[in-house]
C-alpha cells in the first residue's frame, strides 16, 4: 500500500511539474501564434513564386545474358575461353546509364547548357520549345564549354533585335566595335564561336513581338553535374532486366527530351561498341585466313614431294602391324618369365618345407599334372595333421602317411622341374620371333618419322583453316544483325503534378518552425535567466520551510482592508495560516513575535510586514507592528506613523513604549511603532539592554508582534536582535535576486542564526505562470484561460 501511495504521489508531482513547464510557454501564446502566422505566410509566398519541378521517367528493357537476351559478338570465340568476363548484366548497364560521359553527350546533343529565360515581374520563367527565337552556336571554341555567358536579347522589329552582354562589349567581341543591333540570321562572331539567332514565330504570331529574353550559357561541367545528380536509374525487379530511368526538372519537355535522347545515345554507343568488336574480329579472321592458306599450301607441297622422293604409299598401316606383332610377343615373354619365377619360388619352398606344410595351389597355370600332384600332396598333409590331433608321430598310420608324403613330394618336385624346363624353352622361342619383328620395324625408313611430322602440320593447318572460315561467317551474320542494348518499354513521360515543392510538407515544416522559433527563444531566455521566480526554483536548493508567495499587487503600497478580495489578500491569508503552524509550537499567553527580513533592500519586506500585521488584526488579534529597520525606515509609505519611534525609546530614559505606539485608523486592533529618527550608531543602539526590556514588556500586551528588520546581507542589525524572535519570515522577491543568493539564507538556517526560519516569495507574476491563482467567487471568473487549461 505504501509503495502504491508513493507511486501515485510521484505521478502527481510529475503532472504538477509538467503543468508548470507548460504554463511557462503557454503564457507566451501570442508569440507562438505570431511565429506560426509569419512562417505560414512566408511559406505561402515561397510556394507562390517557387519554380515547380516535375518528374519524368522512362522504362527500358536491358539485354542481359543472365536473364535472357542477345549474346555478344565475341561469343564466336566462347569455345576458346576468350569472353568469360565480358558478358553484360543489369548492374553494369545501370552504371553506364548514370555515367558522366553519357550525360555529357546528351547535354551537348540537346544544347542544354544554353537556356533562355523570359523576364517576369518576380521570377524569370525558362522557355524551351515554345521560345520565340532559336539560338545556334557554330564553330564553337573550347572556351564555349568552360565559360559562363549571359546575353540580354530584346526584339526591336520583326527582322531586327538588340543583343547585349552582361560582361561588357569586349566579351561579345563582334566585328564592329560597340555594335548591339543585329538582324535575324546574321552571323555574330564571338571569341566562343559564331552565334546565329533565328526567329521562330510566324508573321501573325505576336508572342515574339518586343520579347525580352535572357540567354544564359553555363559551363558544361556544371550542367552535367546538375543533370547527373538529378538522374535516377533503378532496377524494377531482381528477377528481370527492366530498368526505370527518371529525372526531375522545372521544364517538362526538357526532362522528357533528355531521357529519350539519353536512351538513344546509350543504344547508339552500345551498337557502335558491338560493331567495333565485330569489325575487329572480322579483320583478325581475314588476316589469319590469309596466313593459314599460305602455310597450308606449303605443307601439302611438302607431303607430295616427300612421297614421290621415297616411293611411299601406306607406310603407316604396315608399320602398325609390325609394331602390334612385336608387342604381342613381348607380352608373352613377360608371362613366361613370370611363370618361371613362380616355379622357382615353389621349388625353393618345397626344399625348406616339412611334412606339416601345405603347398600353394593354382599358381602354376597351364600345368594340370603339377597342380594335381600338389592337390594330392596337400590332402595327405591335411590327413596327417588331423590324425596327429589324437595320436603321436609314432603312430603306424602317421608313419605310413609320412612315407606317402615323401614319395609324393619327390614326384611334385620332378614335375615342377619339367615345367621349369618347358618354360625356359618357350621363352627362348618367343625371343627369337620378337627379334624377327623388331628387325622388320628397324628396316622402316627414317623418312617415315619425318613424314609423320609433315602430316601432323598438315592436319593442324586444315582444322584451323576450317574453323576460321566458320567464324568469319558467324561474325558477318552478327555484324549485319546487331541490335540495340536496350529496348524502350515506355517513352519518357512527366507527371502532371509537381514533385517539388511539396506544399503539405512545407506547410507542416512552417507550422513546426513557427512553434520551434518562439520555443527556442523562450527556452534560451529562461536558460540564461538565473532569477528566482517561483517555488519550483526553490525546490531541491533549500531545506528552509516555504510558507507561500504573494502575487504582484496592483498598488505597490496596498494594505489589506477588511473586505479585500484581491489575489494578494488571499495569498496573505494563506501565509497567515501557514505562519500559525510555525509559531504555535510553544503555547502560552505571551505574544508571538514574527520578524520579517530579506537579503537586500527593495525585496518588499516592509510591504509584507505591514500586510501581515493588517491580516492578523483583521482576524480579531491584537497586533503590534514594529519598524526596526532603523537605518532606512519605509513604513510611512504604507501607514500613518508618528515621527518618534523605536530609536527615540532606546536613546531616552524617560520615554515608554506606550508613549510612542499609535493605533492605526480603520483597524480595531492594529497598533504601529515606527522606527523614529535615524541614529548615528544603530548597531550599538540595538545592542542595549533596553531592547530586551522592550520586547519583554510588549509581549505581555499583544497577541502578535510583527517586526520589520533590516536586510541581513547589508548590515548586522537583524542578527543582533534575532534572539527575540519566535519566527523569522525571510522574504525573497521574484525576478529580483539570482538563485545563487540562496546560499545566504541556507547558511543562516544551517547555523541557526535566525530562529524558526521560513521563506516567503514576494511579487510573483501569476500571469506568466510563476505563482498560483488566488481568489474565489467573482475572481474565479477572471482566471486566465491557460490556468483553466492547466487545471483541466
Amino acid at each position: 500500500m505504501s509503495r502504491n501511495k508513493s507511486n501515485k504521489n510521484q505521478i502527481k508531482e510529475e503532472e504538477f511539474y509538467l503543468k508548470d513547464i507548460l504554463a511557462k510557454y503557454i503564457i507566451h501564446w501570442k508569440w507562438f501564434a505570431l511565429g506560426i502566422t509569419v512562417c505560414l505566410i512566408a511559406t505561402f509566398l515561397h510556394l507562390r513564386y517557387a519554380t515547380p519541378e516535375f518528374r519524368a521517367s522512362t522504362t527500358i528493357l536491358v539485354k542481359d545474358e543472365k536473364k535472357g537476351g542477345m549474346l555478344s559478338e565475341l561469343s564466336a570465340f566462347a569455345d576458346l575461353g576468350l569472353v568469360g568476363g565480358l558478358k553484360s548484366n543489369v548492374d553494369n548497364e545501370i552504371e553506364i546509364l548514370k555515367s558522366r560521359t553519357l550525360v555529357e553527350s546528351t547535354v551537348k546533343m540537346l544544347d542544354l547548357n544554353i537556356c533562355m529565360f523570359v523576364e517576369g515581374s518576380i521570377n524569370d520563367r525558362e522557355t524551351y520549345k515554345n521560345a520565340p527565337i532559336e539560338i545556334n552556336f557554330i564553330n564553337r571554341k573550347n572556351k564555349f564549354y568552360e565559360t559562363y555567358i549571359v546575353f540580354d536579347f530584346l526584339e526591336l522589329k520583326k527582322d531586327k533585335f538588340q543583343l547585349e552582354s552582361n560582361f561588357g562589349s569586349e566579351e561579345l567581341n563582334v566585328i564592329l566595335n560597340n555594335k548591339k543591333e543585329f538582324f535575324y540570321g546574321e552571323t555574330i562572331r564571338t571569341k566562343y564561336g559564331d552565334l546565329i539567332i533565328n526567329r521562330l514565330t510566324q508573321e501573325n504570331d505576336s508572342r515574339g513581338n518586343g520579347a525580352s529574353i535572357k540567354i544564359i550559357i553555363s559551363p558544361i561541367d556544371e550542367v552535367v553535374d546538375s543533370f547527373k545528380n538529378r538522374l535516377e536509374v533503378t532496377s524494377l525487379s531482381k528477377t528481370s532486366s527492366v530498368v526505370s530511368v527518371s529525372i526531375t526538372d522545372p521544364v517538362i519537355e526538357k526532362s522528357e527530351d533528355f531521357l529519350n535522347n539519353l536512351i538513344q545515345i546509350y543504344n547508339e554507343n552500345a551498337v557502335s561498341d558491338k560493331n567495333l568488336i565485330s569489325e575487329k574480329t572480322s579483320e583478325f579472321i581475314a588476316n589469319r585466313l590469309k596466313l593459314i592458306t599460305q602455310e597450308l599450301d606449303g605443307v601439302e607441297q611438302d607431303v607430295e614431294s616427300f612421297k614421290k622422293t621415297n616411293n611411299l604409299t601406306d607406310i603407316e598401316a604396315e608399320a602398325k602391324l609390325f609394331i602390334e606383332g612385336s608387342g604381342e610377343y613381348n607380352k608373352k615373354i613377360l608371362e613366361a618369365e613370370i611363370q618361371l619365377n613362380v616355379v622357382s619360388s615353389l621349388l625353393d619352398f618345397m626344399k625348406k618345407s616339412t611334412n606339416s606344410d601345405l603347398l600353394p595351389t593354382n599358381i602354376v597355370s597351364g600345368e594340370r599334372d603339377a597342380s594335381s600332384l600338389i592337390n594330392s600332396y596337400n590332402e595327405l598333409i591335411l590327413d596327417r595333421n588331423r590324425i596327429l590331433k589324437s595320436a603321436t608321430s609314432l603312430n603306424p598310420v602317421v608313419v605310413k602317411i609320412d612315407q606317402q608324403i615323401e614319395s609324393l613330394k619327390a614326384n611334385v618336385t620332378s614335375s615342377l622341374k619339367r615345367v621349369q624346363t618347358n618354360l625356359t624353352i618357350q621363352k627362348r622361342d618367343l625371343k627369337v620371333k620378337e627379334g624377327s619383328f623388331n628387325s622388320k620395324i628397324g628396316k622402316i625408313p627414317v623418312q617415315e618419322r619425318q613424314f609423320r611430322v609433315i602430316a601432323r602440320q598438315q592436319k593442324v593447318k586444315e582444322e584451323l583453316y576450317l574453323y576460321l572460315l566458320q567464324k568469319r561467317e558467324e561474325t558477318a551474320i552478327s555484324l549485319s544483325a546487331t541490335e540495340p542494348n536496350a529496348r524502350v518499354v515506355d517513352l519518357a513521360k512527366a507527371l502532371k503534378d509537381p514533385v517539388s515543392p511539396q506544399k503539405n510538407v512545407f506547410y507542416f515544416a512552417a507550422l513546426l518552425l513557427g512553434l520551434f522559433i518562439p520555443f527556442v527563444i523562450i527556452y534560451v531566455i529562461d536558460l540564461l535567466d538565473n532569477k528566482l521566480k517561483s517555488r519550483l526554483d526553490l525546490e531541491g536548493k533549500t531545506s528552509i520551510p516555504f510558507i507561500g508567495d504573494i502575487p504582484t499587487s496592483d498598488s505597490p503600497f496596498e494594505i489589506m482592508m477588511p473586505n479585500s478580495r484581491t489575489s494578494s489578500a488571499e495569498a496573505l491569508r494563506i501565509i497567515r495560516s501557514n505562519l500559525d503552524f510555525m509559531v504555535n509550537k510553544e503555547i502560552g499567553s505571551r505574544a508571538k513575535t514574527i520578524f520579517v527580513t530579506s537579503t537586500v533592500p527593495q525585496e518588499g519586506k516592509t510591504f509584507v510586514s505591514a500586510n501581515l500585521a493588517a491580516t492578523y488584526a483583521l482576524s480579531g488579534r491584537k497586533v503590534l507592528l514594529v519598524e526596526m529597520d532603523i537605518r532606512s525606515p519605509r513604513l510611512d509609505k504604507y501607514l500613518d506613523v508618528p515621527e518618534r519611534g523605536v530609536t527615540n525609546y532606546l536613546s531616552s530614559s524617560e520615554l515608554k513604549p506606550e508613549d510612542l505606539i499609535v493605533k492605526q485608523k480603520g483597524y480595531d486592533d492594529l497598533y504601529v511603532l515606527s522606527a523614529g529618527n535615524i541614529p548615528p550608531n544603530p548597531a550599538e543602539l540595538l545592542m542595549s539592554k533596553k531592547v530586551e526590556t522592550f520586547f519583554e514588556t510588549l509581549k505581555t500586551q499583544y497577541d502578535y508582534i510583527i517586526v520589520d528588520t533590516a536586510p541581513v546581507s547589508v548590515v548586522a542589525d537583524t542578527i543582533l536582535i534575532a534572539k527575540y524572535a519566535d519566527c523569522f519570515v525571510y522574504v525573497f522577491r521574484a525576478n529580483y535576486l539570482g538563485k545563487r543568493m540562496l546560499s545566504i539564507p541556507n547558511s543562516l538556517y544551517k547555523e541557526n542564526k535566525l530562529p524558526n526560519m521560513c521563506l516567503l516569495l514576494n511579487d510573483t507574476d501569476t500571469k506568466k505562470g510563476y505563482g498560483y491563482g488566488y481568489g474565489y467567487g467573482e475572481k474565479t471568473i477572471k482566471t486566465s484561460w491557460y490556468q483553466k487549461f492547466l487545471n483541466f
